[in-house]
């Protein structure tokens, strides 16, 4: 079993940035493919990014691309998420996701090839 804990959300002014963090424990996530979602009120959750279990490969929605940043430090069972430029729209619940499932080292962005979720952290961004 993988336990993941989100924080580093807050309010931050549009334009502003925020890191998150996601950080596993019961076991190494070295060999998983790590993700980022996030859900804004009355809307279902969307993708956000994605790193393979190396790092060396990694994949953002439209919506982020060039404003976030995903990476991993997998000596501290530690994702993250750096995001840039924030915009009003960019406020919602995010919530980081572990495959748990050994695989090559590929990037996944549907969300039934994930295994273990985390209880979100909030973001909001004010105009």
């Amino acid at each position: 079993q993988v336990q993941l804990v989100e924080s580093g959300g807050g309010l931050v002014q549009a334009g502003g940035s925020l890191r998150l963090s996601c950080t596993a424990s019961g076991r190494t996530i070295s060999r998983d493919a790590m993700g980022w979602y996030r859900q804004a009120p009355g809307n279902e959750r969307e993708f956000v990014a994605a790193i393979s279990w190396s790092g060396t490969k990694t994949y953002y929605a439209d919506s982020v691309k060039g404003r976030f940043t995903i990476s991993r430090d997998n000596t501290k069972n530690t994702v993250y998420l750096q995001m840039n430029s924030l915009l009003v729209e960019d406020t919602g619940t995010y919530y980081c996701a572990a495959r748990g499932t050994p695989s090559s080292d590929a990037i996944y962005w549907t969300e039934r090839f994930y295994d273990y979720w985390g209880q979100g952290t909030q973001v909001t961004v004010s105009s």
